[in-house]
């Protein structure tokens, strides 16, 4: 019997810093997340980060909590639900960090019969930090728990033709009534190693502007080419000119070299080159979270009308968006049938 698994990020339990500190040590302790030897890592994250780190995060956190809960988890279960009424096979909802966890929802798919799981990671583009951790747990998960069961994961979609049109028509209907001067395409940042790392040639990536700009068997896990791509492609579908665009990366920790440019630093330019009018549409994420809806469309939103800029749109994300919704089931459909 087939049944999917759609996995996202997740988030605490609550917006309480005893609910924040857990969740940022299990997200920050993955060796995919923070990817230095073990007793590095503990230092960093348990001797530094969670020192100080939970409190502004829980701060964070309270900003953009609902009477219903995380946001993402909010929108999460929306979608999961939409989806599993548009499909003949069960589907499963699971965080990679958080709850509900992985293991409660492979175990959910076990107890209906499911033997053949479709792997879903919610992200567009494949990183390290996203999708590499979800495939390994996934893994780890089914040799102990569940041997009887198969997988078929779902590759990085940020190309794929009917996603790419949702995306585009998502963008046109938000900006509609809305007098823009500059499009941003803001995605989440990486660290540059993490780039080099799963550069399956092992030369190709030099992040240098033309790699990704030439084929190669890296681009199947190149986060960096995969959100260009994801930009080019609905920039084409939206017919607009150079200049009207850009692309940048946020979300970026101090001590590494981070993919560049950066959000914050090329928002707060923007006024003085003459954007007064500035939309931002963030394609590494299918659901709101705290990277849009906190450090997007309320600190970028902020530091844009300090440094000038007069009005600031941020485009949600896909969330349970109905066409996404149709995507999404159609994809599982397909699969199903074979």
């Amino acid at each position: 019997m087939k049944g999917v698994l759609l996995v996202n990020l997740g988030s605490p339990e609550s917006p309480e810093p005893k609910d924040v500190k857990p969740y940022l040590d299990e997200f920050l302790m993955d060796k995919y997340v923070i990817d230095v030897p073990y007793l590095l890592r503990a230092l960093l994250v348990r001797g530094i980060i969670l020192r100080k780190r939970p409190e502004s995060s829980s701060n964070a956190y309270k900003r953009i909590w609902t009477p219903e809960g995380s946001p993402l988890v909010v929108i999460s279960k929306k979608a999961h639900k939409k989806v599993q009424e548009r499909v003949d096979v069960p589907v499963a909802l699971a965080m990679r960090y958080g709850n509900p966890s992985m293991l409660s929802g492979l175990q959910e798919l076990a107890d209906k019969g499911v033997t053949e799981v479709m792997l879903f990671p919610l992200y567009p583009q494949h990183a390290m930090a996203s999708t590499t951790t979800i495939l390994v747990l996934a893994e780890e998960l089914r040799k102990k728990h569940f041997p009887q069961m198969t997988f078929t994961i779902v590759p990085a979609f940020y190309n794929k033709k009917d996603y790419i049109q949702n995306l585009a028509d998502s963008i046109k209907k938000h900006l509609e009534g809305f007098a823009y001067d500059h499009l941003l395409f803001s995605y989440h940042g990486i660290p540059e190693r993490h780039i080099r790392k799963t550069d399956v040639t092992k030369s190709h990536c030099k992040i240098d502007g033309s790699c990704c700009n030439t084929p190669s068997p890296a681009h199947e896990f190149c986060y960096r080419h995969q959100c260009y791509e994801t930009t080019r492609q609905v920039v084409a579908l939206l017919g607009l000119p150079k200049e009207k665009y850009s692309q940048t990366f946020q979300s970026r920790l101090a001590g590494d070299k981070w993919l560049e440019p950066y959000t914050d630093v090329e928002i707060n330019k923007m006024p003085e080159k003459g954007i007064k009018n500035l939309a931002v549409v963030t394609p590494a994420f299918v659901a709101d979270c705290l990277e849009t809806l906190e450090e997007i469309a309320m600190e970028a939103n902020h530091q844009f009308k300090e440094h000038g800029g007069e009005n600031f749109l941020a485009i949600p994300c896909l969330n349970d968006d109905e066409n996404w919704m149709d995507t999404i089931a159609k994809w599982i459909t397909d699969w199903a049938k074979n």
